[in-house]
């Protein structure tokens, strides 16, 4: 009886390591999405082919980058937002994250922490740049 035991007891680690199922390897595409999520910046393409919104993502700050084939003097970045949306807390990346709309010279800006949503409007004018505020 004791022997049946002792064997019991022997190949039970065995029977449960054979039986549990091995961890997934994350792949390379999988990491890479885990990446994105935690960068610091993010670049958002527009519908217009030559024109991005930059976005750090821990404090909301806000670029309209512009880039040419041709002309160098077209390669710039404007502030859209200068200013961190979010003061006297420690940042996370990741924080704000930018959602196209149907009109293509606006987006809205999402603080996945505490909800607050803004309009963000790029366009080729200065005047036109703006970030508004959606009230609750």
């Amino acid at each position: 009886m004791q022997k049946k035991v002792y064997l019991f007891l022997l190949l039970l680690p065995i029977i449960t390591i054979g039986c549990s199922k091995p961890e997934e390897k994350s792949t390379t595409h999988e990491q890479t999405m885990q990446i994105r999520d935690i960068a610091r910046y993010k670049l958002y393409p527009t519908q217009n082919i030559w024109t991005f919104i930059k976005v750090n993502t821990q404090t909301g700050q806000l670029w309209q980058v512009q880039y040419s084939v041709n002309d160098d003097s077209n390669r710039t970045e404007y502030d859209l937002n200068p200013k961190p949306l979010i003061t006297n807390v420690t940042g996370i990346n990741g924080r704000f994250n930018l959602y196209p709309t149907q009109n293509i010279y606006n987006f809205i800006l999402l603080d996945q922490v505490d909800g607050r949503l803004w309009q963000v409007q790029w366009s080729l004018e200065e005047g036109n740049r703006a970030i508004f505020p959606i009230k609750k």
